[in-house]
C-alpha cells in the first residue's frame, strides 16, 4: 500500500505515517514496491512487507506424527522436517525438534538467524485422554500430564515460545494466511486424525477462558462423542480392518485411492454427526458460515461441504438461521502454519 493509502486506513496523519513507515523500512521489516504512475500527480511508491524481515519456526504435534517448519515474514515456507510415529511422547517430540532444528538453522545464513522471531507450537490438550483411541500406552501418555513442552523448548533457544491448541492454531492459519474473503464471524471445522474445531468472532479467533474453544470433539452424539464418529481415526480404522494398512491416507495427503464403499461407510457416519453438531453451534451462536478443512485431499475436502450442506437440508432448523458451508483453504499445512501465526501475531498484528 502507498503510506498514503496506510494513513487514511489508520487515520494517522500523512506525516505520522511516513515516520513510521521510514522507521520499519530501516529496521528491515517493510520494503518499497515499483513506483505507480497514475493520471496526475506524482508516482506513488507502494510499500509491503519485507519476506526477509522476520523468520518464524512453527511446530505442529500430531497423534501420528509431528512436524517443524520454518518460513519468511509472508509466509511462505523455507523449509521443513517430518516424523511419523505410533504416538506422541515428551521425549521423542523433544528429540526431534532438537535435531530438526539443528539442521534448519545450519543452513541458514547468520542475517536468517538472527531474524528469527518465535516459535509456535500446535498441539492438542489432553493428550492423555486419548490414548487408548489412538492405541498408545496410557502410562507413557501421562507423561504428558505434568510436562510443559513450551517451558522446555524455551531453554532451548533464546527466541520466545507460544503455545496453542492444534485445532484452534489452525483456525488461526485461516484468518492469517488464508483467502481474504473469510467471513468476519464463523464455526471452524478441521479434520484431522482427530476432529477438532475453533470459533471466530468479530474476525478474532475467540479462544475461550481455556483456549480451547471449540474443540467439537467430545460433542455428544447418540451416546458417543463426535471425535469416535467423524475424526479420520475411524477412516484409518475401516482401511486396516478391510486390507491391513492405513498408510494411504498416514502417509499422503492428496491423490488417496481408497476403496469406494469404505469410503462411503466413514461419509455415512461423520456427516450426520458434524451436521447435529453444526445445529446445536448455532442454535448458541448465530454463525453465517462454517468453514471445512482438512488433513485430507481437495477433492475429498469438496465432498463433504457437499455432503454437509445437502444434510443440513434434512435437519429441523425452525428458528435458525442457516449458515454457509464452505471450504478452507489452508489444507494439511493449516496446524503448522498456525503454529507459525502464533509468534507473528504476538509479536507484529494487533488485537492478537
Amino acid at each position: 500500500l502507498p503510506k498514503a493509502e496506510i494513513a487514511r486506513r489508520t487515520g494517522l496523519s500523512a506525516q505520522t505515517a511516513s515516520v513510521i513507515m521510514r522507521a520499519l523500512e530501516s529496521d528491515g521489516l517493510i520494503a518499497k514496491g515499483e513506483k505507480v504512475r497514475g493520471r496526475v500527480g506524482q508516482p506513488s511508491v507502494p510499500m509491503s512487507l519485507a519476506p526477509d524481515g522476520a523468520y518464524f519456526f512453527g511446530l505442529s504435534v500430531g497423534r501420528r506424527s509431528v512436524e517443524l517448519i520454518l518460513t519468511n515474514f509472508i509466509g511462505e515456507e523455507i523449509t521443513h522436517r517430518r516424523e511419523s510415529y505410533a504416538y506422541p511422547l515428551p521425549s521423542n517430540v523433544l528429540d526431534f525438534v532438537q535435531s530438526a532444528s539443528d539442521e534448519i538453522l545450519q543452513d541458514l545464513e547468520p542475517a536468517q538467524a538472527d531474524r528469527i522471531s518465535g516459535m509456535g507450537i500446535a498441539i492438542p490438550f489432553f493428550l492423555w485422554d486419548w490414548a487408548v483411541t489412538i492405541g498408545a500406552d496410557p502410562e507413557k501418555m501421562d507423561h504428558w500430564k505434568n510436562f510443559d513442552l513450551r517451558n522446555e523448548l524455551s531453554k532451548l533457544f533464546e527466541f520466545p515460545i507460544y503455545l496453542g491448541n492444534d485445532a484452534s492454531c489452525a483456525c488461526g492459519a485461516e484468518l492469517v494466511f488464508g483467502v481474504e474473503e473469510t467471513p468476519a464471524d464463523f464455526l471452524y471445522i478441521y479434520f484431522g486424525h482427530f476432529i477438532g474445531g475453533g470459533v471466530v468472532m468479530n474476525g478474532s479467533l475467540y479462544k475461550g477462558s481455556s483456549g480451547n474453544a471449540g474443540a467439537i470433539g467430545p460433542f455428544p452424539i447418540n451416546g458417543r462423542q463426535m471425535v469416535d464418529v467423524a475424526s479420520l481415526n475411524g477412516l484409518e480404522r475401516r482401511l486396516i480392518e478391510a486390507t491391513g494398512s492405513a498408510a494411504e491416507i498416514v502417509e499422503k495427503t492428496e491423490n488417496w485411492n481408497l476403496d469406494a464403499k469404505i469410503l462411503e461407510d466413514w461419509l455415512a457416519e461423520a456427516v450426520p454427526a458434524v451436521t447435529r453438531m453444526i445445529t446445536g453451534a448455532i442454535s448458541i451462536i448465530d454463525f453465517p458460515a462454517v468453514l471445512i478443512d482438512g488433513n485430507l485431499p481437495t477433492d475429498l475436502r469438496e465432498v463433504l461441504v457437499d455432503r454437509i450442506t445437502t444434510e443440513l437440508k434434512n435437519e429441523n432448523l425452525a428458528g435458525l438461521v442457516v449458515p454457509q458451508i464452505i471450504e478452507g483453504s489452508m489444507g494439511p499445512k493449516a496446524r503448522p502454519m498456525g503454529a507459525v501465526s502464533l509468534p507473528l501475531a504476538k509479536r507484529y498484528m494487533l488485537e492478537a
